[in-house]
């Protein structure tokens, strides 16, 4: 409550000074926080109350109708956003994209970029995960000490892993495929041997 009365009043102030329709808000938070939830404590963790954050854009002319959108988006596509919204051209070798699509339309079809998790505790304890609008896919040193499958649609809490079913054997290789390009650990973070 205290930090929802500091944004109330850097509204009110930027509203007072006739600045609103001319400034880009930006809010988020630090990612979840486990507090016994699945028996687990603390952050790092490859489930979605781990890795989801919120975040609130208001941009001039594009936000004033208090959308939201359940399209799974990155903290690297903050800067490109910025970047967009202030008429400027990002860096082509950025890893996010402007979130200007989902601006104008927080159900926007177009947005199929999924958002990517990278936990890891030592050499042999990491993992990365894969979250589309559906589906939050993880591997475990890439498949080799596990693989989970969660379906958003019917299981939100994260439940019941349908990696190893044979049902989901082409949505895992899918997933799998599209996870591969962001595995990206330096060879003194892997395993030995």
């Amino acid at each position: 409550s205290f930090v929802d009365a500091q944004v109330g009043r850097l509204l009110e102030t930027l509203e007072d000074e006739d600045l609103l329709d001319k400034t880009i808000i930006v809010f988020w938070s630090d990612h979840g926080y486990f507090l016994g939830e699945k028996g687990l404590w603390y952050k790092r963790k490859a489930f979605e109350l781990s890795a989801r954050m919120p975040m609130l854009i208001a941009a001039p002319g594009l936000t004033r109708g208090g959308g939201q959108s359940s399209k799974p988006v990155e903290l690297l596509d903050l800067y490109p956003t910025l970047a967009d919204l202030c008429g400027l051209t990002a860096p082509a070798n950025l890893e996010g994209v402007s979130l200007r699509p989902l601006l104008i339309d927080p159900n926007s079809s177009a947005w199929t970029k999924p958002a990517v998790t990278q936990v890891w505790h030592k050499r042999d304890a990491w993992g990365y995960s894969i979250r589309t609008e559906r589906w939050r896919y993880t591997e475990w040193l890439e498949g080799n000490a596990g693989r989970e499958l969660y379906d958003h649609r019917s299981d939100a809490g994260e439940v019941i892993n349908l990696a190893d079913r044979p049902e989901h054997a082409a949505l895992v290789a899918e997933l799998s495929a599209r996870l591969k390009p962001f595995v990206n650990l330096s060879a003194e973070k892997r395993p030995k041997g």
